[in-house]
């Protein structure tokens, strides 16, 4: 029997898993490689499937799986039914990490989460400990959003206030829109301005001159586009953005509680967590260690990818 050439090997064959989590909703998890389980959570307005990229070459030992997170990839048709998305995404990784362990007899996995996603596994520790985690990857992401008295090391640092004015603003220019079907019946004025915030934090994500250009690139939307665009999880995105606006999301007091390996990946050059600040939790965590990428903002995929996949590869050799 010919063998049929454009069959890829196991390993490379990606897979849609879909877990029943805590309130009966159906999450889909993209599953790839064959080997000893790991799990990697993405970030805000993010596919899971973007880390495609850095893992490839390590399906042969491992067996990746990459859960969408409510109202986004995959989930993009799976609404929130709490306010607080963070808390509510962990108790649906917590039945994830569970299905995982349990298909393949371990009793703990390793997990690397990025951004929101490790925002997301903070909350998860604080309700489930780390007994089924058994090293975890922080990917510049400080436990704390807002900035306080104590603590100056919440989102986009100095910036806080200016920036979350902007946000807020955004949020209340859509509220009255948020029963709106389609992206495409918004005013256009409206649509112009959510776009141009939404490439706003995309540009503060990056720091190199070349992920820069691409953000530009694959952000612009010229008038005759933009009429037409259908921008399907921008609903997900307000809610998500008014929850980070509004609630005090502060796990600090869980840090001492994480008393597994840690590896805190930092941005050198990150504008949403300074890295001053980004420190001080790796000094916190009781088995911390640290690694900077000097020349990586906040998106440290596109700004080192080589370096995050080095990173990624050693972090999952223990």
């Amino acid at each position: 029997m010919k063998k049929n050439l454009l069959t890829l090997p196991t390993k490379y064959q990606l897979q849609t898993m879909n877990i029943a989590v805590t309130d009966g909703v159906t999450l889909p998890v993209s599953v790839i490689g064959r080997g000893k389980p790991v799990l990697m959570l993405h970030a805000y307005g993010m596919d899971a499937r973007e880390f495609l990229p850095f893992i490839l070459s390590l399906t042969g030992e491992y067996t990746f799986y990459l859960p969408h997170l409510r109202g986004f990839g995959e989930a993009k048709s799976i609404d929130l039914t709490q306010f607080d998305f963070v808390r509510q995404y962990a108790d649906d990784i917590s039945v994830v990490i569970e299905k995982v362990c349990l298909l393949h007899t371990v009793p703990s996995i390793p997990v690397a989460a990025i951004s929101m996603g490790a925002q997301v596994m903070w909350a998860y520790f604080e309700r489930y400990g780390t007994v089924k985690v058994s090293r975890y990857l922080n990917i510049d992401q400080n436990p704390a959003i807002h900035n306080q008295s104590d603590w100056q090391g919440g989102l986009f640092g100095e910036r806080q206030q200016e920036v979350f004015e902007v946000f807020h603003n955004v949020v209340d220019m859509t509220l009255p829109y948020a029963k709106v079907d389609s992206f495409t019946h918004l005013p256009f004025a409206l649509k112009r301005h959510v776009t141009d915030v939404e490439r706003q934090f995309s540009l503060m994500s990056v720091s190199r001159p070349r992920s820069k250009a691409i953000v530009q690139v694959l952000t612009h939307q010229n008038d005759h586009k933009l009429v037409f665009y259908d921008h399907s999880i921008w609903q997900h995105k307000m809610r998500c953005l008014q929850a980070y606006l509004a609630l005090p999301y502060d796990f600090r007091a869980t840090i001492e509680k994480v008393t597994i390996p840690v590896v805190n990946l930092i941005g050198g050059r990150s504008k949403l967590y300074d890295v001053k600040w980004q420190k001080k939790i790796t000094h916190m965590l009781p088995n911390a260690t640290e690694i900077v990428l000097p020349r990586s903002g906040h998106a440290v995929p596109m700004d080192e990818p080589i370096g995050f996949y080095k990173v990624l590869k050693r972090f999952f050799q223990g």
